[in-house]
């Protein structure tokens, strides 16, 4: 900027400022008229949850809800896109929701975990957070009454389905209430400066296999081992004083451990995302018009059931988006299948399909039905 523009004295110069005052002086005003208004906000949403104190067991995170205040203020045109609104209302919704009665939601692993991180895009920062060392720990905690709620990976674009979160959902009480899909970006961090100096690498299996490639040819002779958790995987790293362990682990693990990052986005294909299921011990009530509902069953061994059963929703016009088996665990051959269909478990034909399909199957068990993602995500 040279002297000139400074110059108080050039008429520009001076009707450019006066201008930014004006402009500044706007957006103070709007400031306080926001702040007002989400003071107003919040006492009204004080006032929700003590009416929903006269019911036994109202839930204070309702995902139907939640979604449609979302569609509302997304709807509102102007500068901002609907992503940047729903940065903004998490928050909101978050600390709304603190109002009534602080929530405990149960994640895998320490900080800086890619499930530590779904928690807070799905929940936001006005949360207790519970770190678990495994999947199995986080139904473990819901069922129990320790947290509220449990955020759990559920598949991989690259790598497919969490094996052992299927094999829990046969068996839990607890029913899928919302969903969070993450970005997956896998870090190598390590105390060490050089890849020349890793002899070993620290990570969730899952996230080693999708980084299998890149660890072939930048580090062909270390030794993948298994951790709990990548936040784990980091926080071993960060203890690691010979420098010469590596972790694959979220960028924000660095920060948060201390580490150097020795190479970024190292997972063998771009676009890889992770899906979240979030877990509560009720059923998410209300529907939104886009839902989804999740369920489980083994079929009955004869020729055509499998078909019968997909004729069961078809016959209703019951679109049945996935379809994933599992060995049932309980003898030899025998699968169950998890499979999750559009629309809501209290839409007519929705229940009229499933009563159909039981007839099917040896059982059939409803998961849960949630607000289905939009479109765009």
């Amino acid at each position: 900027m040279t002297p000139q523009n400074l110059d108080a004295s050039n008429p520009d110069s001076a009707a450019s400022r006066e201008i930014l005052e004006q402009l500044r002086a706007q957006m103070d005003a709007l400031d306080v008229q926001i702040a007002r208004l989400l003071q107003e906000r919040a006492e009204v949403s004080r006032q929700v949850g003590q009416a929903k104190a006269g019911g036994e067991s109202a839930p204070i995170f309702v995902p139907h809800r939640e979604s449609e205040v979302l569609e509302n203020v997304q709807s509102v045109p102007g500068p901002l896109d609907g992503a940047a609104l729903a940065s903004i209302y998490r928050e909101i919704l978050s600390t709304s929701r603190s109002l009534q009665r602080r929530t405990r939601v149960a994640h895998l692993g320490p900080a800086a975990t890619f499930g530590h991180q779904a928690a807070l895009e799905r929940f936001g920062s006005a949360v207790d957070l519970e770190p678990c060392q495994t999947h199995a720990d986080v139904f473990a905690v819901v069922e129990k009454g320790a947290a509220d709620y449990g955020l759990v990976a559920f598949e991989n674009s690259t790598e497919g389905p969490v094996n052992e979160v299927l094999d829990r959902l046969v068996d839990t009480s607890l029913q899928i209430c919302a969903e969070v899909s993450l970005p997956v970006g896998h870090t190598l961090l390590s105390r060490a400066t050089s890849l020349k100096s890793i002899k070993r690498v620290l990570s969730h299996p899952q996230a080693a296999a999708q980084a299998r490639l890149w660890l072939a040819e930048h580090l062909p002779g270390a030794a993948v081992l298994p951790a709990t958790s990548n936040g784990k995987a980091a926080e071993l790293a960060a203890q690691d004083s010979a420098g010469t362990v590596a972790a694959i682990a979220p960028r924000l693990a660095a920060e948060v451990y201390g580490l150097n990052i020795l190479a970024e986005n190292i997972q063998d294909l771009a676009g890889n995302v992770t899906r979240f299921l979030v877990l509560a011990r009720a059923p998410s009530e209300g529907a939104t018009g886009h839902d989804k509902t999740a369920v489980v069953f083994s079929i009955r061994d004869r020729i055509g059931a499998l078909r019968d059963l997909a004729d069961a929703f078809s016959a209703n016009e019951v679109n049945l988006s996935s379809i994933q088996s599992r060995p049932s665990r309980r003898r030899a051959w025998d699968y169950v299948f998890f499979v999750e269909l559009d629309g809501h478990l209290s839409e007519v034909r929705v229940r009229r399909a499933l009563r159909k399909a039981e007839e099917h199957t040896v059982f059939l068990k409803v998961l849960g039905s949630w607000p289905a993602p939009a479109r765009s995500e």
